[in-house]
């Protein structure tokens, strides 16, 4: 399974805490630490973390009857597409988390949901993760097993000529791996097989009240984690270790979250390098992470310095922050994915950072929600249609590289009125402030 290098950064920052605090007090770095800091306990947070708290209520877990109408939007997409689907096929991710609320995790032996265009869904798994799969589901759905010297797919190809379905088309979910997809194909071969996205991207590209709430509570959080993080740090400090800390603070709040941090000439490299940098007075700093609430994700970039920020930092942050605003206003329902980049890159180009990639060297976002990435993407050239409940970053940036790197990013939802709205609780304010 292809995982990405944000994703290698992500997993590293969470699993390096603990080795990054144990570290701490014998590094040779610690000469720019207060006595404080030399004696502090190993995965002891600073002062500025102590008012972190869990969220307790303020979560709302997804309800089944929101589930099951997510099912229900699915089947009338596939009614309404042309030509229509016969049914969705998933596998194991985001998406089948999404329809039934059960996470599951990706292995050979395939679990699958299978939805009808008409009618009650069903679910496939092994015979010996029955027990445990049934207390996971959260109402009853249909579930037939397979043993270990039997086809799964045959059970599913089964299913289907039941229901009638022995000619049409399937949509496939498209981070289904290959094989659970050629293992269908071939088991029922007089139906054809489509990319699913008309239906499942259909279905989660426009986020309810419920998913933007749970999104704003990861973003809030957020904020509150990168809040005491700046205002923790300390001439020494390493980027692993100030990224254990922010792994620590998550925890604290009864979450799992990230951070990739960056320091002076690093931050060029929008995902970093492998050379560790220790942070030094006048440094730049960027901090590029998040968290997730019942599942949904923030995505939340700041940079700020250590110290007093150098002009040409300062310079970039102004013209970031100005291409923020320009892409928020862009940001209409009606109007194509494409422009909004279009729209940011036409205030870095024209301030002297151009042409094109040259100096803002990624897409302007990409869609969020249960995935940190996810479709659609605010990239040139995308038509895609903006429309009300779907969810973006919004994160230029200026990158040069052997000098510095700066980025702001905030997460914004098209509102019902067809402006864009924030979701985080609101842009940077300065490089001195980076918080709101």
């Amino acid at each position: 399974m292809k995982v990405s290098r944000r994703e290698l950064l992500k997993i590293a920052s969470i699993t390096g805490a603990g080795a990054a605090a144990t570290a701490r007090s014998a590094s040779p770095l610690d000469s720019g630490r207060t006595q404080q800091d030399l004696h502090s306990t190993p995965g002891e947070l600073p002062p500025a973390f102590d008012k972190l708290q869990p969220l307790g209520n303020r979560v709302k877990p997804i309800r089944v009857d929101e589930l099951q109408g997510r099912i229900a939007h699915a089947q009338e997409l596939m009614t309404n597409a042309k030509p229509r689907f016969d049914a969705l096929y998933v596998t194991p991710g985001t998406t089948l988390a999404y329809y039934v609320g059960t996470p599951w995790g990706l292995s050979e032996r395939i679990v699958a949901l299978m939805i009808p265009r008409e009618g009650q869904p069903l679910m496939i798994c092994p015979a010996f993760e029955e027990g445990r799969l049934r207390e996971q589901l959260r109402w009853p759905i249909e579930l037939r097993v397979w043993q270990e010297d039997e086809s799964p797919y045959a059970l599913i190809a089964k299913w289907l000529a039941e229901r009638g379905i022995h000619t049409g088309r399937v949509g496939v979910e498209e981070t289904t791996k290959y094989v659970f997809y050629d293992g269908l194909r071939q088991a029922a071969s007089s139906l054809d097989y489509g990319s699913g996205n008309p239906v499942t991207v259909g279905c989660r590209s426009q986020k309810s009240e419920h998913e933007l709430e749970l999104m704003r509570l990861a973003c809030s959080a957020t904020f509150d984690v990168y809040k005491a993080t700046f205002a923790s740090l300390r001439e020494g400090m390493t980027q692993r270790e100030v990224s254990g800390m922010i792994s620590r603070a998550y925890k604290k709040m009864g979450l799992e979250g990230y951070g990739i941090v960056l320091f002076g000439t690093a931050a060029a490299l929008p995902h970093g390098t492998r050379e560790e940098q220790v942070l030094r007075e006048g440094m730049g700093v960027l901090i590029d992470g998040g968290t997730r609430v019942e599942g949904y994700e923030s995505d939340v970039t700041r940079t700020s310095a250590l110290g007093k920020p150098s002009p040409k930092l300062q310079h970039a942050f102004e013209i970031v922050r100005s291409a923020q605003d320009a892409a928020l206003a862009a940001a209409v329902a009606g109007h194509e994915c494409g422009s909004v980049d279009s729209a940011a890159r036409k205030v870095i180009t024209g301030a002297g950072f151009g042409p094109g990639y040259k100096y803002f060297t990624h897409r302007l976002g990409h869609g969020i929600g249960l995935d940190g990435h996810e479709s659609p993407y605010l990239v040139q050239g995308n038509p895609t249609i903006l429309k009300p409940g779907m969810t973006f970053s919004n994160e230029p940036g200026i990158y040069v590289v052997g000098d510095y790197g700066l980025r702001c990013e905030d997460v914004m939802v098209i509102a019902e009125s067809g402006e864009a709205k924030l979701l985080t609780p609101g842009f940077a304010p300065s490089l001195e402030n980076p918080i709101a």
